[in-house]
């Protein structure tokens, strides 16, 4: 199985965590590494690394999602992913994409595939409502 490492500032690691136990039950193989405040730099590497090293015994590979690319959590996962085949690092991290790689890896354990299903997934649950006016769904319903 590919393990997960969920990260970010604040309570983002945990909170979005809350939601896929919500909707996909508690996962193995799943730790969040949150940034709180108070926390350095240093704390959230140790942290990480851990995490790592805890997955490492049960895990073919671990992908590693943070929230903003470029900041601090980002920056740690690259260092402690540096130089290691076995770890990706994504960056801009929502629930979508989220809950298709928690359920996804108990099927696949090709780490590349998942961390590009990730992607692909976290790209295609944006989306914007587009409202439609009253004039133009009659004209729509009427056929003109």
């Amino acid at each position: 199985m590919i393990g997960i490492i969920l990260t970010g500032h604040g309570n983002f690691a945990s909170g979005l965590y809350s939601s896929v136990k919500l909707i996909a039950g508690v996962k193995e193989d799943f730790i969040c590494c949150d940034f709180v405040e108070g926390a350095s730099d240093e704390d959230l590497k140790e942290d990480l690394i851990k995490a790592v090293e805890q997955l490492r015994e049960n895990c073919a590979g671990i992908i590693i999602f943070s929230d903003l690319k470029g900041g601090s959590p980002f920056q740690k996962a690259v260092t402690v992913a540096y130089g290691q085949e076995d770890i990706q690092v994504i960056a801009g991290s929502n629930l979508p994409m989220i809950l298709e790689i928690t359920l996804g890896r108990e099927h696949i354990d090709d780490l590349e595939m998942l961390s590009e299903m990730a992607i692909n997934t976290g790209k295609d649950q944006i989306y914007r409502f587009e409202k439609v006016q009253a004039k133009e769904r009659q004209e729509s319903e009427d056929g003109i």
